[in-house]
């Protein structure tokens, strides 16, 4: 029964009274329903008939509006829709063009039909608060139960007052016993109750009488002291129970008919035996004949054209030249396929620095050969670390430098005020190096006094055979057992404005371009690099600027007089004493969702520009140290960016790509836009964002051979794509067995790239040879992989550095098979990936043409249906059309009898 918002007594009389009107036309076309029903027993059914006709209201129809739905129409509920006004008028146009744009996943697709026929052009759409009739919405589906909900009729007299006032005295009316009308449930309860087909089996469990509630009491013991203390229960075939088998199951496999022969010459005895021959040759008149015959003239004419041109072959292609052969390589002289794998070349682990702690970053030296440094951070939860903060504060995990030479003792150490999770040498000057803390701090390290420490570190292999007195003292200290050298930090960043949680990456801007406030690109005047760029998963990406800024500046040129300089120590270095404790980052961008109000949580970021360290001759090494002015570092030459105008870049890219906790990838803008109402600058929402990942995302990398091609890897798979292509990666692995961790590019051939597992395996893909599986598969370590960096030492010695998660550093060398790269491989690779696109943008036509297709058959459905219904006539109609077509009938009769001469004009046709 319908209620109206409109909440007074006599209203609801009167509402109940049309209520009741409507309810006895209910069943009324609940009957008539019926029987057409019975009419149409042979018919399938095409639609479900979900309306309350069964319990007298035919016009309701129960419905589901999903958030979408409520959304799009303005019906929220306890918002647009609520207890005091539960209803909604909405307009025929709006819910066909949702059914059309929205098609089965439309919420109005259950009574599309009952919408069609709607003779109103508004449909009443009510809140069902008390779920009456099972659904949070009904529709109401006819004009009169419409306008009897909106506008209930206003009664005469009030029956619940006299003339005077006084309130009348209610009776009781007792109600009235109808007969059942039977709509055919019996039926359908009797096919829906379970009826017991098997015989039912009784059993019956005794116990002595003394035993009933005694008490039990339970111990432990151990089975195997006891005789008799482990029983196992083996099956038997018990005689008394014969069952047949009515099916067995039976493996059987297919083998092909295997038969042996032999057979063998006859042999009889061994005798000598001669033949001999002769040639058969044309007699002269049968050379005349044959010379003279025009088939062989029409032969010789046919074939004189392919002969010449096999002869002019034959001058110009080596016929005998084996192709095959010349499509191998030669493998000879460094291993073939079977020499395709990891051989592990060195190791590094330390008992005291690396005990209980997992690798979390790793980085090659960019400009001494056989130095590589690693960040250790502890192995404990968020509640083992909460527990242990007190004992963390004493104990800092240092990033450790090893070397070739000495696999045992580190050859320096960096003091950190946290853990490290990421760090990276600055690529204008490798004795820079910026990493980033658990607690979201950034940390500056200056290590120019100990360069030539480590050179000496990278020859001490060398070294060792001479005397101790021409060892290097840095050696001498190691291989006397002396703690190796500790440096301090020069700079970290302000805790109030940084990061609020761990630093996953971090990236050095290229030493070109240099970024403002708004994230506008300009030249960089001071030709080194000068910014960082860092995340975290506090949704939120960072850019730093290693001057000073000038509101820092100015304040200090203002009070000089307050404030007090305070001297660093004499081991620390002052290259950027100016950013200590004061650092804030110059832009924040933030990753805003566009459907929510949340944030994406960055966990890594690939700018187009990274930086990718090939190991060059040591004839060429002098180029990539940085410009210095005599002996002083270009650090410490600038403290303040410049006043002068700078030149607007604008062909530097300023996109770039993230990842995040919940494995979407997300193409975004750093360029910060200004917010029309309050001024202040935003960010950008992303461009593009797919969910791809079923877990954290790992490792994002650009290629090194591609700019525009990007390896993503998290969860359990991975996907490269292709910057530019908004529709997808264009290629994306099925799920592995184990968890991807970390994932890195070859340097050395564009198709190659390693990927670490959980299990401490390490997956090699070459997309020329496999692009299904892994070309090949290797253990490296018990542990989890937890960080991958490549080397490239000379050009016949490549390394891998793979570091797990139990703090052990594995130098691996790669094989020639995977270092260096056939003639063509770059071509091969970069048609590989713009196959890939076409069958891409492919397979997009092909949905998009299908999805016009399903809506072709649909619409023509609706015509078939709507054509069919149109079709059918009454009786009266089919009558009518009969005595028409015999009145045509007769006139064309009266006609021909009349040409004929049997029937005269005047003479009436009866």
């Amino acid at each position: 029964m319908l209620e109206s918002p409109k909440s007074s007594k006599s209203s609801v009389l009167s509402a109940k009274e049309s209520a009741k009107k409507l309810k006895s036309k209910g069943e009324m076309k609940a009957k008539g329903s019926a029987k057409g029903k019975r009419k149409q027993l042979g018919k399938k059914d095409e639609e479900v008939d979900i309306s309350m006709a069964s319990i007298g209201h035919p016009e309701i129809f129960p419905l589901v509006f999903t958030e979408k739905t409520q959304e799009i129409f303005n019906c929220r509920i306890n918002e647009d829709v609520s207890e005091e006004k539960p209803y909604k008028l909405l307009k025929k146009e709006d819910i066909i063009q949702d059914m059309k744009t929205r098609a089965a996943v439309s919420d109005f697709h259950p009574v599309k039909k009952i919408v069609l026929e709607y003779p109103g052009e508004e449909l009443l759409i009510v809140l069902d608060i008390e779920f009456k009739y099972g659904q949070s919405f009904y529709l109401v589906a006819s004009e009169e139960a419409k306008e009897s909900f909106l506008n209930p009729p206003e009664a005469v007299e009030e029956e619940g007052e006299t003339k005077d006032g006084m309130v009348e005295e209610y009776v009781y009316k007792p109600p009235v016993r109808k007969p059942w009308v039977s709509l055919g449930s019996e039926k359908e309860i009797e096919e829906e109750s379970v009826k017991e087909s098997l015989r039912e089996i009784k059993y019956m469990i005794s116990r002595t009488r003394r035993e009933f509630g005694s008490k039990v009491r339970f111990t432990d013991r151990n089975a195997s002291s006891v005789k008799d203390g482990y029983i196992e229960c083996t099956s038997y075939q018990d005689n008394n129970f014969s069952i047949m088998k009515l099916e067995k199951d039976v493996g059987a496999q297919v083998v092909p008919k295997v038969r042996e022969m032999s057979t063998q010459t006859k042999w009889t005895y061994p005798r000598n035996a001669a033949t001999q021959y002769f040639p058969r040759e044309f007699s002269d008149e049968e050379k005349e004949l044959c010379l003279s015959s025009e088939d062989l003239k029409e032969f010789i004419i046919s074939v004189f054209l392919r002969v010449e041109i096999a002869l002019q072959q034959n001058e110009i292609i080596n016929v005998f030249f084996d192709d095959w052969k010349a499509l191998a390589e030669d493998e000879s002289a460094f291993g073939g396929k079977s020499d395709a794998y990891l051989k592990e070349y060195q190791s590094f682990t330390d008992l005291h620095y690396l005990k209980d702690r997992t690798v979390s970053c790793v980085c090659w030296h960019p400009a001494i050969n056989g130095i590589i440094a690693v960040s250790v951070t502890e192995r404990l939860s968020y509640e083992e670390r909460v527990t242990q903060s007190g004992k963390l504060l004493l104990q800092k995990s240092p990033i450790l430098f090893w070397s070739f030479s000495d696999p045992i003792h580190p050859q320096l150490m960096l003091e950190c005020p946290e853990d490290i999770y990421c760090f990276e040498f600055c690529p204008s000057d490798p004795n820079i190096i910026a990493g980033g803390c658990i607690n979201g701090q950034v940390v500056l390290w200056d290590i120019s006094e100990y360069e030539e420490k480590l050179q000496n570190a990278k020859t001490g292999a060398s070294g060792r055979k001479n005397t101790a007195v021409n060892m290097p003292t840095f050696i001498q200290a190691q291989q006397s057992g002396k703690e190796p050298h500790f440096v301090r930090y020069c700079a970290v960043s302000s805790i109030e404005y940084g990061h609020k949680t761990v630093i996953t990456d971090i990236h050095w801007l290229p030493d070109y371009f240099e970024v403002n406030r708004m994230g506008i690109t300009f030249e960089n005047r001071v030709g080194v690099c000068v910014q960082l760029i860092t995340c975290s998963p506090d949704c939120s990406i960072f850019f730093w600027d290693l001057r000073a800024p000038k509101t820092a500046i100015q304040n200090s040129a203002e009070k000089p007089k307050e404030e007090k300089v305070i001297e660093a120590p004499p081991d620390v270095p002052t290259t950027f004493k100016h950013l200590d404790l004061s650092w804030r980052p110059l832009i924040k961008v933030n990753l805003s969702k566009s459907a929510t109000s949340g944030d994406y949580s960055p966990t890594k970021i690939s700018l187009e520009d990274e930086h990718f360290h090939y190991k060059i001759p040591d004839k060429m090494q002098f180029q990539i140290k940085p410009e210095r002015l005599g002996d002083e570092n270009p650090y410490k030459q600038f403290k303040i960016p410049s006043t002068k105008p700078l030149k607007i870049l604008e062909n530097i890219p300023t996109n770039f790509f993230v990842g995040t906790e919940d494995g979407e990838v997300i193409y975004s803008d750093w360029k910060m836009e200004r917010e029309s109402d309050s001024g202040r600058l935003i960010s950008q929402k992303p461009i593009n964002k797919h969910t791809i990942h079923d877990g954290i995302v790992h490792s994002i990398q650009r290629s090194p051979f591609f700019k525009d091609i990007i390896l993503s890897v998290g969860g359990w798979n991975f996907a490269i794509w292709k910057e530019g292509v908004s529709s997808g990666p264009i290629l994306q692995s099925c799920c592995s067995s184990k968890r991807y961790t970390v994932g890195h590019w070859s340097l050395s051939r564009a198709g190659v790239f390693f990927i670490g597992r959980e299990d401490g395996n390490i997956d090699i893909w070459d997309l020329l040879e496999k692009t299904h599986e892994p070309s090949q598969t290797q253990n490296i370590s018990i542990s989890m992989i937890t960080c991958i960096k490549p080397w490239i030492i000379s050009s016949k010695q490549h390394f891998l550095a793979v570091s797990d998660d139990f703090g052990t550093l594995h130098i691996l060398e790669i094989s020639w098979t995977l270092s260096h790269p056939s003639s063509n491989e770059h071509a091969s690779v970069f048609h590989y990936f713009e196959r890939e696109i076409k069958h891409l943008d492919f397979f997009e036509q092909r949905q998009e043409f299908r999805a016009k297709e399903r809506k072709e058959l649909e619409l023509e459905k609706q015509r078939k249906k709507i054509k069919v219904a149109g079709g059918q006539k009454s009786r009266e109609q089919m009558e009518e059309q009969l005595n028409v077509n015999y009145a045509d009938f007769l006139d064309e009769e009266k006609k021909i009898l009349t040409a004929l001469g049997l029937l005269k004009v005047t003479d009436r046709f009866a």
